[in-house]
């Protein structure tokens, strides 16, 4: 037994080196004097300050972050609807039915979901740019928000809503000062995650933003296409670290979730 889980740990190490040693390559380089991605010279900054010099990269990202905040607060409240309808749903196969239509946008391709996106908002007469964008990444969130709270809700002891109605709680009461206090870390688990999809978002994005409209992910692209530069380097390693502040937030709210709330929903 000690020696499979030592095989298992040797496995689990090169899975992640597989994963992160191109990160830790791009990442390293962004630091690099020479301009090229070899051959490191000396430590620099230069990169970082042309990045944070570029009006026209700001601009996109306070693009990226306002569509981020926005679809992820939108999907979090509709989230939340949605996995409180789906909690409340008493037939199992219905219950089953819904679940596997909110799944569809997770398991489904990026790029079949944006090319489906692409021709919804041009039948609608929607013009490309903010408004596609937010939209698309509101509705590929939702899911991921349902499925962050609806385990939460399972977890939680209908015991808890029937003394709240035994006291004369409303429904609104108990929603407010029962269901929603309970769900906080899995909704802002949910939020978070909501979030880091949208900031990281590249395939969706690509099929529904226009001209005068961009976030990072796809000007990283264009950026990339036009030539190796370490600004690129330096643009996603603040991509990539941000992004992990976010996963980091996450985990936290979840370990503080766990802390508070034990089995069954008794704190």
């Amino acid at each position: 037994m000690k020696r499979m889980q030592a095989w298992g740990r040797v496995y689990l190490l090169v899975v992640f080196a597989v994963m992160y040693m191109p990160i830790v390559y791009l990442m390293y380089y962004s630091f690099n004097s020479g301009g090229a991605m070899h051959d490191f010279q000396s430590f620099t900054l230069k990169w970082y300050r042309d990045v944070l010099s570029d009006d026209r990269l700001l601009i996109i990202v306070l693009n990226t972050i306002v569509v981020a905040l926005l679809s992820a607060a939108v999907a979090t409240i509709l989230g939340v609807i949605g996995a409180l309808a789906v909690y409340y749903v008493k037939r199992q196969r219905t219950k089953n039915a819904l679940l596997a239509l909110n799944n569809v946008l997770i398991v489904s391709p990026d790029v079949i979901i944006g090319a489906s996106f692409l021709l919804l908002f041009t039948i609608a007469g929607i013009k490309l740019g903010f408004t596609s964008v937010l939209l698309s990444h509101i509705a590929f969130s939702v899911p991921i928000v349902v499925l962050m709270v609806l385990p939460k809700l399972e977890e939680m002891s209908p015991t808890l809503i029937d003394a709240a109605r035994d006291l004369g709680a409303s429904h609104w009461q108990v929603l407010s000062g029962v269901v929603l206090p309970f769900l906080a870390p899995s909704i802002w688990a949910g939020f978070f995650m909501a979030l880091t999809y949208s900031l990281d978002d590249f395939a969706v994005t690509f099929f529904v933003t226009g001209n005068g409209f961009s976030t990072l992910s796809v000007e990283i692209y264009s950026r990339a296409r036009q030539g190796i530069s370490l600004s690129i380097n330096a643009l996603s390693t603040l991509l990539f670290l941000f992004t992990m502040l976010l996963v980091i937030g996450y985990y936290v709210l979840s370990q503080k979730g766990g802390r508070l709330y034990g089995i069954g929903g008794r704190k």
